[in-house]
């Protein structure tokens, strides 16, 4: 399987029951569509067919065709499910949306043109979107892939933008102590200085 084709659809995790349902994540927008555009396959090129999918909490429950008891079920547990990615209409997506997957690769920048570096991997750890930045120095970093800390983005111009506070990369004390220091660069005269000692001052 080329990875670079595929698009994760859904991690099994363990058994639901005795009659071979099993707990998912789902890495689609709406989790009852994950089995919507045909048979998935796993890395090692075994395929499955999703007859059901039932969202339950933060999870969906899946019955997938040939998988009829417990036994089966437990044998999937940790298996990740792919879709190729030319089989997933574009014109699928709704205003503003898009697969997690082109979101890999996007460069970072702020509203001043700052570049914070490039997306290396979206995650789920079950408060919602993560996207990890690694920038050109340091270790990556994870920002909310939220409408505040990600106001804007062109995938297919492969950039995003970041509100630098939103997404926790500074905070309000850094940011103002930058605006100062740009300022003081910018008119050195403005720099605070001590005031002279008066006659007699120790």
């Amino acid at each position: 399987m080329n990875s670079k084709q595929m698009l994760l659809m859904a991690r099994i995790g363990g058994a639901h029951g005795i009659k071979g349902e099993v707990r998912a994540q789902a890495f689609t927008g709406d989790p009852s569509a994950v089995g919507d555009y045909g048979p998935l396959t796993a890395a090692d090129g075994r395929t499955f067919e999703i007859l059901k999918a039932k969202p339950s909490k933060n999870i969906v429950l899946l019955t997938i065709k040939g998988v009829s008891d417990r036994n089966a079920a437990e044998a999937l547990n940790g298996l990740e499910l792919f879709i190729d990615r030319d089989s997933l209409p574009d014109d699928a997506l709704d205003d503003g949306e898009v697969y997690q997957d082109d979101l890999i690769g996007l460069s970072v920048k702020d509203g001043e043109g700052t570049a914070h570096g490039s997306v290396i991997a979206v995650h789920d750890f079950g408060a919602g979107i993560v996207l990890e930045i690694k920038p050109e120095r340091g270790p990556s970093v994870m920002i909310p892939f939220s409408e505040a800390a990600v106001p804007e983005l062109d995938v297919d111009a492969g950039w995003l933008l970041v509100d630098p506070i939103a997404a926790g990369l500074v905070n309000d004390g850094e940011d103002e102590r930058g605006e100062e220091e740009a300022a003081s660069r910018s008119n050195p005269g403005s720099r605070r200085r001590r005031p002279p000692k008066g006659p007699g001052a120790d």
